[in-house]
């Protein structure tokens, strides 16, 4: 079986059940500009950056500041954060399982930075990252590969020795892009298969070898 050299770990709604927290905050913004959000704005709030989801808000409503927006997305979602975001089922066993097996992983977020810490505080204080990654630490997030070829370049590994586990759509192409094998666990939005993922219902179904076998998946014969 392939060698693991890193794991790289999506956040919200991947490690701690966080999505959830996004999608009422964003709900709740739009309420307030004079949209009702539905499942099919979801593409443009799942998994993606704030300014992104602000920007989508200020299209479909005809008015508004973008980083005004933002600004108050970030804070309301942080109040929620900050008031408890467990970790997702199963995702404690396998980050002991890769630290009991020496295999590093790192964070790779979309969220802005002041969340990111939020949760590092918070939930996953205890979690040994080699790396974490937020959304201001790259000059492009998701779903652009910038976020883990930076964080591949910064373990001093290339993307295809890695395996990243998202969530999301965008999660999911950003790491595909950036050549890693990618592990899809579901949340709020349905991921497309392609030949670069591997999907489970539930962390609790993955271990160090389910991950070794994404890999092996995605290395050419």
């Amino acid at each position: 079986m392939s060698a693991l050299a890193a794991v790289l770990f999506d956040m919200d709604g991947t490690l701690v059940d966080t999505e959830v927290l996004w999608w009422r905050t964003t709900e709740e913004t739009a309420a307030a500009m004079g949209h009702t959000l539905t499942a099919a704005d979801a593409p443009e709030v799942v998994g993606r950056a704030v300014e992104d989801t602000a920007a989508h808000l200020v299209r479909v409503t005809g008015g508004g500041d973008p980083a005004r927006v933002g600004a108050a997305l970030t804070e309301d979602f942080l109040r929620r954060v900050r008031a408890g975001a467990p970790m997702r089922p199963g995702a404690q066993r396998l980050l002991t399982a890769l630290t009991t097996e020496g295999v590093p992983f790192a964070l790779v977020s979309a969220s802005p930075r002041v969340v990111v810490d939020s949760v590092l505080g918070g939930a996953l204080a205890h979690v040994p990252f080699a790396l974490t990654l937020s959304a201001d630490d790259t000059a492009r997030t998701k779903p652009h590969p910038d976020p883990y070829r930076a964080a591949a370049e910064r373990l001093g590994l290339v993307p295809q020795a890695c395996v990243a586990v998202e969530d999301s759509p965008d999660g999911a192409a950003s790491a595909e892009a950036a050549g890693c094998a990618v592990l899809v666990v579901p949340s709020l939005l349905p991921v497309p298969a392609s030949a670069a993922r591997r999907f489970a219902r539930t962390l609790e179904e993955v271990t160090p070898d389910v991950l070794r076998a994404c890999l092996a998946a995605r290395l050419p014969a």
